[in-house]
């Protein structure tokens, strides 16, 4: 989510302009919540230099100018070839999110069990995609981006194995919440990917193609997903083996042409290289001093996310808005096929033309306000928006069937054009009044201070 999602935009002192980042990126600047932690984090930092001795003089590691370690100097062809497969990782799960549904009747007669239990597996997926990366972003703050994203994609093929695999349906519902844990790497990191290769006045195409991987992968992977299912030599099962497949080429892909593009991990590496090259231990990295540790950071990703989506009004404006419209999309992800199977004799693939591209619209706009009204607080808010956004995707799906046969699926969809009616005000309501509740936030206010 995306992570990220995806999803900010911070300064980048390196580069002298704006770079967007995304959820992984947790460790923003300034947090009037935290003055205590950042203390703690300054004083290790203190202590961390204590061996360099008081008097010498630390020498901090940087990239020169045109440096080619730096990945913003990266060739354009190598930045397409470590871009490529992290995008397609955010298509192959973006997608996973759908395709699973598409499986329900042959699963629900092979496990033995019911509808519901089976849409639950579609609840857990979003579940784990919104949750997990609350804990997991800080990661690539200590590690990196190249090793997170190598463990995601084998943890997530194989989840696909255990699904193919599994006689029971409590197995599946395992195996598709640590899908959606697995796959939310390629929400949430990716955006951060293009932000270090690519500076800002070139990052429009890279981010677009990302933005349409992102949202088109959940419309597109039901397509394919109906041919299958319809098949009876193939049906739910080869659903998860063809992923298993195509998620198996693309971490072959990532191990093959990706490589470590977070600079403040290359620099970090530089400078033990350095230190234990020459002996002296001034030479450092900045952000080993002036990160903090990461517990500090894990804390920082869990909290402050859900603090601004229950303080800010901007951001749980936006939230309900975009969350309440991916709510509707797993909605017709589950009930479309019945619905123009019982109402129309569709088959189930031409019953698969979602509103996507609706979806897509609301997304990107969102995204776009948020990074530009919370500044170095962007990925926080992002993440925010997107664990919202993935619970109203885990929560809609679980009272859709039960909704229909109370109300009928006339006024099932009335109540909830109704609902969409109701919010249609947000955006002009944020249009005028925005300026003057951003003045009003601790965080957004930050950034108008600045501007």
């Amino acid at each position: 989510m995306p992570a990220r999602d995806e999803e900010a935009t911070l300064a980048d002192p390196t580069e002298g302009h704006s770079a967007i980042e995304y959820p992984d990126d947790v460790a923003e600047q300034i947090d009037p919540r935290f003055h205590s932690l950042e203390k703690t984090a300054s004083k290790e930092a203190d202590e961390s230099l204590s061996g360099v001795g008081e008097k010498e003089e630390v020498i901090y590691v940087e990239f020169e100018k045109g440096d080619t370690r730096n990945p913003v100097n990266f060739s354009r062809r190598n930045k397409w070839m470590i871009a490529t497969p992290a995008i397609l990782f955010t298509l192959i799960s973006a997608a996973n999110g759908s395709t699973y549904a598409l499986g329900f009747d042959s699963m629900t007669r092979d496990l033995n069990c019911t509808r519901f239990q089976a849409i639950i597996g579609l609840s857990m997926f979003t579940l784990g995609f919104g949750v997990v990366p609350l804990v997991t972003a800080s990661f690539s703050e200590e590690f990196g981006r190249q090793p997170l994203y190598i463990c995601s994609v084998i943890g997530f093929a194989l989840m696909h194995l255990m699904a193919a695999l599994a006689k029971n349906i409590q197995t599946v519902l395992i195996a598709r919440f640590l899908s959606g844990a697995f796959g939310s790497t390629g929400s949430t990191m990716v955006g951060g990917t293009i932000s270090d290769l690519w500076p800002s006045y070139e990052r429009g195409l890279p981010m677009a193609v990302f933005a349409v991987a992102a949202i088109g992968g959940t419309g597109l992977g039901p397509v394919a997903a109906g041919w299958i299912e319809m098949n009876p030599r193939l049906e739910w099962r080869w659903i998860q083996w063809i992923s298993l497949i195509l998620t198996g080429a693309i971490g072959l892909t990532m191990v093959v042409f990706m490589t470590e593009t977070r600079s403040a991990v290359l620099l970090t590496r530089i400078a033990k290289k350095t230190r234990k090259e020459t002996g002296d231990k001034r030479y450092r990295a900045r952000v080993e001093d002036e990160r903090a540790d990461l517990k500090t950071l894990i804390y920082i990703s869990c909290t402050r996310p859900v603090y601004l989506l229950l303080t800010e009004p901007v951001l749980a404006s936006c939230s309900l808005w975009l969350g309440f419209a991916w709510g509707i999309l797993y909605v017709l992800i589950e009930s479309i096929t019945p619905i123009f199977q019982s109402l129309h004799n569709f088959n189930a693939t031409p019953a698969r033309t979602l509103f996507v591209w609706a979806c897509f619209a609301i997304y990107l706009s969102v995204f776009t306000y948020l990074a530009d009204c919370y500044g170095p607080f962007a990925s926080s808010a992002l993440a925010g928006q997107s664990l919202c956004r993935n619970l109203a995707g885990m929560a809609f799906p679980l009272f859709t069937q039960q909704m229909y046969a109370a109300m009928t699926y006339k006024w099932a969809n009335t109540l909830f054009a109704c609902l969409a009616a109701l919010m249609i005000p947000i955006p002009f309501v944020l249009f005028k009044w925005g300026p003057t509740l951003r003045e009003k936030s601790k965080f957004a206010s930050k950034v108008m201070q600045k501007a």
